[in-house]
């Protein structure tokens, strides 16, 4: 049997604990086995830049964050684009019959994904490990890298409390989450931050003001606002996609809480504001217990699919259970947080601001 394996996407912890466990697995129950490492995602199986990997290769890297091999993006939408000559697609294909490859497991997130469905529409053997820090994957409970990611930020949250209070300021701190806010919510409700801004969520500036003046009121001298990259508000919810694209390109790669912070000085001058960007740390260092330990329970189950040939499946998490749904049921779908649904409303009753 031989095996292909590639990461895809932005890295994330617990990658190289998910490889380990797909591989040690296969070893332990594949006689003759060779597993075929490709080299930065799917640039690796296009322009056949691959490794013949040993058992060695998969030892002492589950507490390992990043990925031995590699990663890259390749976004969906130029999958199906030739440029100049060379077919993506065909080229893969290719690749994956030349060497003879009985099944390929894909690493990613969203995107990564729905090549890999693509993939598998194309007649190859397929199976998707869910990989992304955002959590943000329809038809799992749970992504490898989320647990640690909310470590991070968690971390760097309760560090920025300190000197928030300290030097009685305003931080707005942007965590990671372009689209979907998982990481935001749950590290902000871990630090007890009482203005949580997510994208699901358009906010409304007098909303936060409120409530920094009710925590005033208090005897709070401080407010640490954890706030998703992809925050909006109210009236840019309304715009349409283009229009809302060329808004965040105008920013020039700056942050969002940027904007916030200048809105926020204009209505409350008398505020000492400071912003801070936790940045790709969130993507960083060893994974936490939790992803080592699904990130293997993902491992053997996708072993387990390729050893039944039960391809063209994503490893799945529900309700505690690790299982599998057909990629084409969650390619192209996000997972949101939301609104109305019991964290968001809870921490609502506690008090929490969501800017709505």
């Amino acid at each position: 049997m031989r095996v292909g394996i590639l990461t895809s996407g932005g890295d994330c912890q617990a990658l190289n604990a998910t490889m380990r466990g797909l591989a040690k697995t296969l070893y332990a129950n594949v006689k003759d086995l060779e597993i075929i490492g490709f080299k930065n995602g799917y640039k690796g199986l296009m322009y056949e830049d691959y490794i013949k990997m040993k058992p060695s290769d998969f030892s002492g890297i589950i507490a390992q964050g990043g990925t031995i091999l590699g990663s890259s993006r390749c976004p969906f939408k130029m999958m199906r684009v030739v440029e100049d000559g060379f077919d993506k697609v065909k080229a893969m294909k290719r690749t994956y019959k030349k060497l003879n490859l009985d099944a390929l497991a894909v690493l990613g997130g969203n995107g990564s994904l729905k090549t890999a469905n693509l993939l598998a529409q194309e007649g190859l053997n397929v199976i998707g490990l869910p990989k992304t820090i955002d959590n943000d994957t329809y038809g799992t409970d749970y992504t490898f890298g989320f647990s640690s990611a909310i470590e991070v930020a968690t971390r760097y949250l309760d560090e920025i409390h300190t000197t928030a209070a300290s030097h009685g300021r305003v931080f707005i701190v942007e965590v990671m989450g372009h689209k979907v806010g998982h990481i935001t919510l749950a590290a902000g409700l871990a630090t007890g931050c009482e203005i949580i801004l997510l994208p699901e969520i358009p906010y409304d500036l007098k909303n936060i003001e409120k409530k920094i003046k009710q925590r005033k009121a208090q005897g709070k001298n401080f407010t640490v606002i954890a706030c998703s990259e992809g925050a909006l508000t109210k009236e840019e919810a309304t715009l349409s996609k283009k229009k809302y694209k060329a808004l965040v390109a105008a920013r020039e790669g700056r942050s969002v809480v940027e904007y916030i912070a200048k809105d926020l000085a204009k209505d409350m001058p008398e505020l000492e504001i400071r912003t801070s960007v936790i940045g790709h740390s969130q993507r960083g260092g060893a994974p936490d217990a939790y992803d080592r330990t699904i990130s293997t329970r993902f491992g053997i189950e996708g072993a387990r699919l390729i050893m039944n040939r039960s391809f063209g499946q994503l490893v799945v998490l529900k309700q505690g259970e690790v299982g599998s749904i057909p990629l084409e049921d969650t390619a192209g779908k996000l997972k949101y947080v939301d609104p109305a649904g019991k964290p968001v409303q809870n921490a609502k009753l506690m008090g929490v601001c969501f800017g709505d």
